[in-house]
């Protein structure tokens, strides 16, 4: 794949629509560790990073629209060192935990949070190196 420093070089980018952009790219940064990438216009959109990750900060507008606090429509992944002590720091920058860290019997300690739009974030923690079938999954190709 080719590269372009105007993109972000992940191979998924999720792209989240907040009603201030400039509002949500701090918050963000404060809440969940991420850094501003790129700024495109004032207030149109932000191309963020986390680790090897990246998101996408849009505006509202045309088909574009904040959750609205109906049914979760998604959860965007991230992964982190310590699950426990991100959560503490997410709670402690207005993050609202919708699920404590807990231990799962896949490998992973998780926990969910809500952001400052109503976007939902789980945060994930590996425990252990665990195979699927271990906990009924399925290793497939």
């Amino acid at each position: 794949m080719r590269t372009n420093r105007s993109i972000p070089a992940a191979t998924v980018i999720p792209v989240l629509t907040y009603p201030d952009v400039r509002a949500a790219v701090a918050w963000l940064e404060a809440a969940f560790g991420f850094a501003e990438r790129v700024r495109i216009g004032e207030d149109h959109r932000a191309q963020m990073r986390v680790g090897d990750g990246a998101l996408i900060v849009a505006d509202t507008g045309g088909e574009r629209g904040a959750p609205t606090g109906g049914p979760v429509t998604h959860a965007v992944m991230v992964r982190v060192d310590d699950a426990r002590a991100h959560c503490e720091h997410a709670r402690a920058h207005g993050a609202r935990i919708v699920m404590e860290p807990a231990d799962f019997e896949y490998g992973e300690r998780q926990y969910q949070a809500e952001d400052l739009a109503g976007h939902r974030w789980t945060f994930s923690q590996t425990l252990a190196d665990v195979a699927p079938e271990e906990w009924g999954g399925t290793t497939v190709g």
